[in-house]
């Protein structure tokens, strides 16, 4: 994926490839301009006239990259949904909660008034909002956060689709309302059998929810296996840089912070070889070769010449039935 900016053309995304299935949950790491997002959205139609899009997406045997803006309306919604990160911005304050689910749910359905009425009920009911019947008639600044975030979720499932993609869907959220989020999250995808694609920074949040965890950085992948497996396993120095850089409630209070070194990657200047390379401590002049994505390990994949090693790495993640409001 390149966008042009200023004349250039610039590399945002490349050699991107996973899958997900029915009823699991893929969560996609990374810092702040790893290409999260931009992959996603490419998916989804929702990139803008700059951005430049090649290779294949599929979706239950269709083709996504090509298809018209007629097309694509079509699939949003219908087959491939996304829950944004701030739910404030996602919502129209000037129509009602009901209103608003009622338009998404007769966008995609042939149905009356009163059977979107009634579809509008069933679904803020499944997504466990409080007094379903008194939040059709309340608008988007009568609610909490928490609250909000329920009526987004459930408007991405008006049409219970294939995906559910749900972008940094809890950073706005405290932690107790983030562990229930993500909580209905997991019984919504069990229920639906909803393959849900989760896009975070949040390692916690991946080590507890997440089925499998896919690692990137500079806009390539850079690991990926299985959550149980990545996380007792880390091989790629990137991602054991994320995973030391969490505090630990156990050490001393004294511990200095662990960052990760060096400076983000500017796209529009990429690194020879590893992208990693600049801020590595193994890096040699081997990693002046990019080092290709392979299946090491069973079901592990990880991008990198010298591979670190070491016992299983703790991560800062409570089970959400030690949190308030979790039930997991």
């Amino acid at each position: 994926m390149t966008f042009t900016r200023h004349g250039r053309r610039i590399r945002a995304v490349k050699g991107v490839s996973f899958d997900v299935q029915r009823g699991r949950m893929l969560a996609i790491i990374g810092e702040s301009g790893s290409g999260k997002s931009v992959t996603v959205r490419a998916l989804m139609g929702l990139l803008p006239p700059s951005a430049a899009v090649s290779g294949s997406a599929v979706l239950d045997g269709r083709q996504l990259v090509g298809m018209s803006d007629k097309q694509m309306r079509r699939v949003r919604g219908m087959n491939i949904s996304m829950i944004f990160q701030d739910p404030a911005r996602s919502l129209n304050p000037t129509m009602s909660v009901g209103a608003q689910i009622a338009e998404a749910v007769r966008t995609h359905q042939q149905v009356s008034r009163p059977q979107a009425a009634e579809r509008v009920l069933e679904l803020l009911r499944l997504v466990r909002m409080p007094a379903p019947e008194k939040r059709v008639h309340q608008f988007p600044h009568q609610l909490s956060g928490g609250m909000r975030q329920r009526v987004v979720i459930a408007i991405a499932l008006a049409s219970e689709p294939d995906v559910l993609v749900a972008d940094e869907a809890t950073t706005a959220l405290d932690v107790t309302t983030q562990a229930q989020i993500m909580d209905l999250l997991v019984d919504l995808r069990e229920r639906l059998g909803t393959a849900v694609v989760m896009i975070s920074h949040d390692l916690g949040l991946a080590a507890s929810y997440a089925d499998e965890v896919m690692v990137m950085y500079a806009g390539q992948v850079v690991e990926r296996a299985p959550t149980q497996t990545l996380f007792s396993n880390v091989r790629m120095p990137y991602t054991r840089a994320l995973v030391e850089a969490i505090p630990q409630i156990s050490h001393p209070s004294h511990t200095l912070l662990s960052v990760v070194g060096g400076h983000p990657p500017d796209p529009g200047r990429p690194v020879q070889g590893c992208p990693f390379r600049p801020r590595c401590a193994k890096a040699d002049d081997t990693c002046l070769t990019a080092p290709p994505l392979d299946m090491h390990e069973p079901e592990h994949s990880y991008a990198c010449w010298h591979p670190v090693t070491g016992h299983e790495v703790p991560v800062a993640a409570a089970p959400a039935a030690e949190i308030p409001g979790g039930t997991r």
